[in-house]
């Protein structure tokens, strides 16, 4: 190994990590799934189903949604859908994706700037909408009063609470998200009045968050929260969606969340909970905790070169493909995901190198100083952590290169 000083990189996923010789991703080999091209994402249905099963014994009764944000390939959702309660949309684009695997009545349209040919489409689909704003309301009632329905409208709430831990604070402060808690009671009580279908309350204060104690303590206020506004507003809500905030570990450090401690905490919240919402039904809004695990991102090593006594191994996929693995996704500090060579995995390390991109930027840097076994041109190089907010956060038109494919196991 060289003299230079290796950074850490972050925990390869437990579907992968006892691996070793050759990674294995849905029984293949990951020089199999790279024969038609590289670089490629591989998504895993199964690593979800895990996942959706861990859910379901730790939270009984508590809907599961995917917020399709994460991962939105039209083949993803066919093969995940099934698993999930309600599918989270953010678009018009979302929504014809949703659509097409899942009925109406189990999606929800959140976010703010909802044009009117947007709102329109959500409200003659009966897609339930997230209201943004008093004035985003006006819109969906005049639109829909228009189309002879009656719209279901629920409230997304932008909580007086924020995720302590949190990688991105969607609550406690000003935001373009949702409405101010202590408007909201004036509003419910408009909808209700105009006749719309109430369907309840979208409270999200966070995201990528690791310890149980932040979850349940945001949760078990959230809970309060909900039921303070609706007895503020008189009038039940059907549905409270909890947001969600469940992180992965990607960085050396990181644990994982310990799931079944919040699904406990959790069912004494609601076991105490106001009786206003006895007969409300409660969901959790998950992408990334769903996911990320289940995808990999392999690309292949076109050159290696040395420069001021440092290594450089470049790939012919960079961050045009995963924005979030260069640290330019949100991240303060860069800092390594989990990556490896992947016909050796469980080697030992000979050498420390920088993992780059093709892209003419320094920002295309995928793995900063890593310490991995020899590696020679044509080696393929495996990124974890691949399911969320891959190709679809990453600026894949920059510079004209090609897009990195993307295939569902079967």
């Amino acid at each position: 190994m060289t003299a230079t000083t290796a950074k850490p990189t972050g925990p390869i996923p437990a579907a992968f990590a006892e691996t070793m010789g050759d990674l294995r991703i849905a029984g293949r080999r990951a020089g199999d799934w790279a024969e038609a091209g590289t670089p490629v994402f591989v998504y895993d249905p199964a690593i979800v189903a895990g996942q959706a099963a861990r859910f379901r014994a730790a939270f009984p009764g508590i809907d599961l949604h995917y917020a399709i944000k994460a991962n939105p390939l039209p083949e993803w959702l066919a093969a995940i859908a099934p698993m999930m309660d309600g599918l989270d949309v953010a678009s018009a684009g979302e929504l014809a994706r949703a659509l097409a695997v899942k009925p109406a009545a189990a999606i929800s349209f959140a976010g703010p700037g909802k044009r009117d040919d947007e709102l329109a489409a959500a409200i003659a689909a009966g897609v339930t909408l997230n209201l943004e704003s008093e004035g985003e309301a006006d819109r969906a009632l005049a639109i829909a009063d228009r189309q002879g329905v009656t719209p279901r409208l629920a409230v997304r709430v932008n909580p007086d609470i924020e995720l302590r831990g949190s990688g991105m604070r969607m609550g406690g402060r000003p935001s373009p998200f949702g409405i101010d808690a202590v408007r909201v009671p004036a509003l419910v009580r408009r909808l209700v009045a105009a006749g719309a279908d109430w369907r309840g309350f979208h409270v999200y204060a966070g995201s990528q968050a690791l310890s149980a104690d932040a979850v349940a303590e945001t949760q078990a206020a959230t809970v309060a929260l909900a039921a303070r506004l609706a007895e503020d507003a008189g009038a039940a809500p059907p549905l409270v969606n909890l947001g969600g905030g469940f992180g992965v570990p990607y960085f050396a450090g990181d644990g994982a969340l310990d799931g079944d401690t919040v699904g406990a905490r959790l069912a004494e919240t609601l076991a105490a909970r106001p009786a206003i919402l006895a007969d409300s039904r409660f969901a959790i809004e998950l992408g990334r905790w769903l996911v990320a695990e289940a995808g990999v991102y392999l690309a292949r090593v076109v050159d290696r070169k040395e420069s001021g006594g440092e290594t450089f191994l470049i790939l012919d996929g960079g961050l045009h493909h995963q924005l979030a693995a260069s640290g330019n996704f949100g991240t303060v500090v860069r800092r390594n995901y989990p990556l490896a060579v992947a016909h050796r995995m469980g080697a030992v390390a000979e050498e420390v190198v920088s993992v780059v991109g093709p892209l003419c930027t320094p920002l295309d840097r995928l793995g900063d100083r890593v310490a991995l076994p020899r590696t020679a041109v044509g080696d393929l190089i495996v990124l974890f952590l691949a399911g969320a907010y891959g190709a679809t956060a990453s600026p894949a038109s920059f510079l004209g290169h090609p897009p990195a494919r993307e295939v569902v196991a079967r």
